[in-house]
């Protein structure tokens, strides 16, 4: 059963894990889980993060900074399992991951239940050629993201990939981060995304920062996921202030 598919429109926000400090991920887990978030992505810090902005990019840098590493944040979420009550979605990149072990990573994911697996970097080939029956050994869905100008036939192979997770739509072709403007021909865009991923829910992300934001994604989309502008307001320390704006929606 796919847990994404509700009968309510969506709401998720990303976290860096270590961010701001190296214990605050399981407390920020567990303080939005609270707040009546859908769902969280916990992203992986990385040296890297190509398709992220500065914001995140900051964000991980500070927790690698802090010691944040693989082994620590499975322990971390390990520490809460019982507590977690909503999907919990993995989002880093394919190098730390293979660097890691790939069996041992879909093996902690397996024992803590993650719901989905989020690699910006695994294209839809590498993962059919290379790892896609690794990931089924362990049961761990993926989440591939598409982009407005993906191809109709590309956007459907992906959904089919994605049937027990979701599609995440980045809102337009940038980086995380980004303010974007959703207009006409976009939203008639998404609208055939939509109906080209039949089943799989479609998440809108990149660029969304408020509680208009997210009424337009939810409107056109399953759910909304926001990413920079949470860690801009933790970083203000006024993240529970942004999110409950965020839940009068």
């Amino acid at each position: 059963m796919n847990p994404f598919i509700k009968n309510k429109k969506q709401l998720s926000i990303f976290i860096t894990a270590g961010y701001p400090t190296l214990e605050s991920t399981t407390s920020q887990i567990l303080e939005l889980q609270e707040k009546g978030l859908d769902f969280i992505e916990v992203g992986i810090p990385f040296s890297d993060p190509m398709a992220d902005g500065p914001v995140i990019q900051e964000t991980s840098s500070i927790a690698l900074s802090n010691g944040m590493q693989m082994d620590l944040l499975f322990e971390q979420l390990k520490s809460i399992e019982d507590q977690i009550r909503i999907p919990l979605v993995l989002m880093g990149y394919l190098n730390p991951v293979l660097q890691y072990g790939l069996e041992k990573f879909l093996g902690k994911c397996q024992e803590i239940q993650i719901a989905s697996v989020i690699l910006p970097d695994m294209s839809l080939e590498l993962y059919n050629r290379f790892y896609k029956q690794s990931f089924e050994q362990y049961g761990i869905p993926v989440s591939f993201l598409i982009t407005p100008l993906s191809k109709n036939e590309r956007i459907e192979e992906i959904a089919e990939v994605c049937e027990n997770s979701f599609v995440y739509l980045v809102s337009v072709t940038s980086i995380t981060g980004e303010k974007n403007r959703i207009d006409a021909e976009l939203i008639n865009r998404y609208a055939e995304i939509k109906q080209l991923c039949k089943n799989t829910p479609v998440m809108l992300g990149f660029g969304i920062s408020n509680s208009a934001d997210v009424k337009k994604a939810q409107t056109h989309c399953d759910g909304a996921i926001i990413g920079s502008a949470y860690l801009k307001s933790v970083k203000n320390g006024e993240e529970k202030q942004f999110v409950e704006a965020l839940m009068e929606v």
